[in-house]
């Protein structure tokens, strides 16, 4: 009698919400997790499922027991890996808002190419009504002199790699004032923001060696702060930051 009295309210026990032995333990965890799911987003084969994992079964029906174990495997093993799916959806959505975020510090104009400026007309009114948020890189040179060709073609790289930069290039003989920029100060580089000369590099290809690229004039204007951080960079960095993780 007393071990009939004491089987029942063992049985009474492994019924409430919550367990303390490991079969309760794994019990709540599978109840929890049915009692989490959007019952508008799973399948009604998989909450019954759960269902049948979440309740005890009869000790003495061993052919049902083994059918539940399959499926409980089969569930924990689903369950395991949409805790992946979460972590991989996670990080895209961090990676969408970095994008979001960028798009909307870089707010305003995109180029992404150098402009050729005709006269010095254009030259002034390219200064003059660009946004003030705009920085402006401007190459004056002139064909033949060493150092314009390649830096023309860095020039084209960066444009690229900073659209919301704006680079342009004009001849000095274009400009209206080629008396004061002579074949001995060129290539020229003259920065501007807001309408106002920020920065002035005469003679800049004397900045590099002999043979340079595009990473070494983008080095260069980043030592001086002319240049905003690279979009592709920041997100490289987020998805290094994210594997690290």
């Amino acid at each position: 009698m007393e071990e009939a009295k004491s089987q029942s309210l063992e049985e009474d026990f492994e019924g409430q919400a919550t367990h303390t032995g490991p079969k309760g333990v794994i019990n709540d965890w599978r109840k929890f997790k049915l009692e989490s799911e959007d019952s508008d987003s799973v399948p009604s084969s998989k909450k019954e499922i759960l269902r049948q994992m979440s309740s005890p079964q009869s000790r003495d029906d061993k052919d049902s027991k083994e059918k539940i174990s399959r499926k409980m495997s089969i569930q924990e093993y689903e369950l395991i890996h949409k805790d992946k799916e979460d972590e991989n959806c996670l990080r895209k959505y961090r990676r969408q808002c970095m994008q979001d975020m960028h798009q909307k510090l870089s707010f305003g104009p995109r180029y992404g190419f150098v402009y050729e400026l005709e006269t010095g007309e254009q030259f002034l009114e390219t200064i003059e009504k660009e946004q003030k948020i705009t920085t402006i890189v401007v190459h004056i040179y002139e064909d033949g002199i060493k150092g314009c060709d390649v830096l023309n073609s860095s020039l084209t790289c960066l444009a690229a790699e900073y659209p919301m930069v704006k680079f342009c290039k004009i001849k000095a003989s274009n400009t209206g004032a080629g008396d004061r920029f002579s074949s001995d100060v060129l290539p020229t580089l003259l920065v501007y923001k807001g309408g106002e000369l920020i920065s002035n590099f005469i003679s800049v290809a004397e900045q590099f060696a002999e043979e340079f690229f595009a990473g070494d004039v983008e080095s260069f204007l980043n030592e001086y702060g002319l240049l905003p951080e690279r979009e592709m960079h920041a997100l490289e960095q987020t998805d290094m930051e994210e594997d690290i993780e």
